[in-house]
């Protein structure tokens, strides 16, 4: 049998599936956890591999690692990091977005050179923040590279004082700020401009199947990509398709055969991992909206679930703008969660249970407008993710949403397409291999969207009450 391992790195664990690699079944699984906070030694998410992957990994054929999106790993001449990698969740940068917003002449400017316009989470915008706040590191930067860079650079055999050339995909690439997804092609000019006139050296891309070379015992180690990329690969999306992933943060995205461009920022103009195109929208709260109100409420994710099924849609008038980390999606750096609509007869834990759902999916069905807006079209959700677990969040989800929900089987979908992608880099094939993603749940568009317009009505009127 040929195996493959797909590695998921996301902000907070390591996850490893060993799967066939002709019918995608997953043989093994395993797991470790990363450090909390938005800034990190690159080193933790290596130690974190090999422990996920301990035991596993023998016999394997190939390997592909998908991670967390735009964070900064930052590099000397010898292969050492200057300084902890910044993660996409760190808003420090927020300033420095809106600097080059204005610089390169506005969010048409951006969107026409890179397809995104910056925000707090791309590389670029943190490259700038180090240039201003840490000169004497950015001085020693000769490298910057992407989280799941870093560990297929490790893969390979880099290692500090051993520095060998990185290599990255276009996905991930495209959430820099200082790539092209219509060209194909870095623009230098850019990373100039963030980095304050530095230009240090860049990984080189590879094509969806081509593979960044082998482990020091032979492995082949295929190009990997970012997390959002590794999930559409995973689920197998077609046209029609968008998927909203539920984990810490949100997001929601879908496969476009065209590049795509919205000069407001909210979409951001990424590639995926197939040659194709991966419109997204992301937000910082999620499911992580549902484990702080079950935190308030003193109660565990099912009992909170159970509360909020005792409330009736709309949650009596009780708003949730679910802002808790600040927020991506809309432009909110400095916001923080709030509670509208309370009144004596509404306070009460199953209200409050309720408004929570339904803040965290009216933020998300916000991020489908965003999709629809551009030309996305939206036949039905895939609804992933850790909260899609819920039969709740799918049944608010499709009265929110207005449109047929489906909740493909839980799984690890980043760990499933980088592994999908291994697979497809060792058989040379055009095309990658088809591993069919399984339903266990849909549920059918309302018919009568009303409620659901209220609901997001409600909504809408106390964000602008509140922030404009």
């Amino acid at each position: 049998m040929t195996t493959v391992a797909g590695v998921d790195s996301s902000t907070q664990s390591c996850k490893v599936v060993i799967c066939d690699a002709d019918s995608g079944a997953i043989l093994r699984r395993g797991q470790a956890v990363h450090p909390g906070g938005t800034e990190i030694d690159p080193d933790a998410w290596w130690d974190a591999l090999g422990a996920a992957s301990a035991g596993l990994l023998d016999g394997v054929d190939a390997i592909a690692v998908a991670g967390q999106q735009h964070g900064l790993v930052a590099l000397d001449a010898e292969g050492a990091p200057v300084r902890d990698a910044l993660l996409w969740n760190d808003t420090r940068s927020a300033e420095a977005a809106e600097d080059l917003i204005v610089e390169l002449g506005g969010p048409q400017a951006w969107v026409d050179a890179v397809g995104s316009v910056p925000v707090a989470a791309l590389t670029i915008a943190k490259l700038r923040w180090m240039a201003d706040h840490e000169p004497e590191q950015a001085d020693r930067t000769a490298h910057v590279l992407l989280p799941h860079d870093y560990l297929t650079w490790r893969l390979c055999g880099g290692e500090p004082g051993r520095m060998l050339p990185p290599t990255t995909d276009r996905g991930d690439a495209s959430g820099t700020g200082y790539w092209s997804p219509t060209t194909g092609d870095y623009r230098e000019d850019l990373l100039a401009m963030g980095f304050r006139g530095r230009t240090p050296a860049l990984p080189h891309i590879l094509g969806p199947a081509q593979p960044a070379g082998r482990t020091p015992s032979g492995t082949l180690v295929a190009a990997g990509t970012g997390d959002n990329a590794g999930a559409a690969l995973g689920l197998g999306i077609a046209e029609g398709d968008v998927v909203v992933s539920l984990g810490t943060s949100g997001t929601a995205f879908a496969r476009t055969t065209g590049a795509s461009a919205d000069p407001s920022g909210a979409v951001a103009g990424f590639a995926d991992a197939t040659g194709a195109f991966l419109p997204l929208v992301c937000t910082l709260n999620a499911a992580r909206v549902l484990t702080s109100i079950a935190d308030l409420l003193n109660v565990d994710l099912a009992a909170l679930e159970s509360l909020a099924a005792q409330s009736f849609p709309g949650a009596d008038g009780v708003v949730l703008l679910p802002y808790l980390s600040g927020e991506r999606t809309p432009n909110l750096p400095h916001a923080a969660g709030s509670l509208h609509g309370l009144r004596p007869g509404a306070m009460r834990p199953a209200t409050i249970a309720r408004a929570a759902f339904e803040g965290m999916l009216c933020n998300l069905a916000d991020a489908l407008d965003h999709l629809t807006g551009i030309g996305v079209a939206t036949r039905r959700v895939l609804l992933i993710g850790g909260a899609a677990r819920s039969c709740l969040v799918a049944e608010i989800a499709a009265q929110i949403f207005g449109v047929a929900v489906t909740v493909p089987e839980p799984n690890e979908y980043v760990a499933l397409g980088a592994a999908r992608q291994a697979a497809w880099a060792l058989s040379g094939a055009s095309q990658p291999p088809g591993w069919p993603a399984h339903t266990v749940a849909e549920v059918p568009a309302p018919p009568d969207a009303t409620v659901g317009r209220q609901i997001r009505a409600r909504y809408r009127q106390a964000r602008q009450a509140l922030y404009g």
